[in-house]
């Protein structure tokens, strides 16, 4: 599939899309997406995917130089769909995002199509509900011993003492600068841990990697 392909692809659906390359550089950007973001595509392509969706979670920054997204590029690894807030004209909004990862013939180049879902609002309020009551639930817990019945059928990775504490304390809500401060590391240092901790569970997200956490047992 060429790059012209690639552009009809994203051209074909009527929902939000576009493609990054490995280097995360935007390369194809639809009409759809012109209307989510408030940008056309000759303003779009070519900029660094973080710097125009500039996505979040409730836990912070998401989209970043270091996106796992351009990492399954790079590794032409499969990904599964996720919620990220994103910025669009109208301010930051939920959006449910699909990835499919193509390749150019010939050339072999890596592109990640992105097709975004915008989610209802009634979703959206029912996904705060749940990470409120999930935070509370993991303050209660944490001192507990895992439950090995909640372990069973999970994949067990193996993190690091200093990831597992940074996992714990992104867990009790902590942010990305008060975890710097309370370790005497950097925040750069913070990142690249969240960034491994992520990579090893096979999440997109800080939420989505505290609740894999907390069922596999591992805070």
């Amino acid at each position: 599939m060429r790059t012209s392909e690639i552009g009809k692809l994203v051209e074909g659906t009527a929902d939000a899309a576009f493609t990054i390359d490995a280097c995360g550089v935007i390369s194809a950007w639809n009409k759809a997406a012109e209307e989510l973001f408030g940008l056309g595509s000759t303003e779009a392509i070519g900029r660094l995917c973080h710097d125009v969706v500039k996505g979040t979670d409730e836990s912070g920054v998401v989209c970043s130089q270091y996106c796992t997204i351009k990492q399954a590029v790079e590794a032409k690894s499969p990904v599964r769909n996720f919620d990220l807030q994103v910025q669009t004209k109208t301010g930051t909004d939920w959006s449910n995002i699909s990835i499919l990862i193509v390749t150019e013939p010939g050339s072999g180049v890596q592109h990640a199509v992105h097709i975004l879902r915008p989610l209802k609002r009634k979703r959206l309020q029912q996904l705060v509900r749940n990470f409120v009551v999930s935070e509370i639930e993991l303050e209660r817990e944490i001192e507990k011993p895992p439950n090995s019945s909640a372990r069973a059928g999970l994949t067990n990775p193996t993190l690091s003492p200093r990831e597992i504490e940074i996992l714990q304390m992104l867990a009790s809500g902590v942010k990305t600068n008060a975890v710097a401060e309370q370790l005497c590391i950097s925040r750069s240092t913070v990142r690249n841990h969240v960034r491994n901790i992520l990579t090893k569970l096979d999440v997109h997200t800080r939420l989505e990697a505290v609740r894999h956490a907390e069922r596999a047992g591992l805070i």
